[in-house]
């Protein structure tokens, strides 16, 4: 029951992020809405981490398996997609590389800057 109540919870989380996407005139994806709005509950303690961490790490380990209907979506669209495959292809390694290269940046000035307040602290 404990994992029907998290995933309730996520749910709920994410049938707000929906509305919200509906309501306001931005464009912003009703997931992205969601996903700031957990992570506002559980920064500001509004939801405990504990109340979703099983349901959130099961989620998360199943996440792959996600990615196939956008797979079999590709395939079902070869028709259109196969007149332009390689600029596809050149984006999508272009993108990938670039946003590791900016997550990995990012991930060490936070690490240097933690680093450096518990130096003074």
């Amino acid at each position: 029951m404990k994992y029907v109540k998290q995933f309730g919870m996520i749910l709920l989380i994410s049938f707000i992020g929906e509305i919200l996407h509906e309501v306001l005139p931005l464009p912003v994806p009703a997931s992205i809405y969601g996903i700031v709005l957990l992570f506002l509950c559980l920064e500001c303690k509004v939801i405990q981490v504990s109340a979703v961490k099983e349901t959130s790490s099961f989620l998360i380990e199943i996440m792959p398996i996600m990615f196939i209907p956008a797979a079999v979506g590709l395939i079902d669209s070869w028709e259109i997609i196969k007149t332009a495959w390689v600029p596809y292809l050149v984006i999508t390694a272009v993108s990938t590389v670039l946003v590791m290269a900016v997550a990995g940046r990012v991930v060490q000035s936070v690490m240097r800057r933690s680093e450096k307040k518990e130096g003074r602290g």
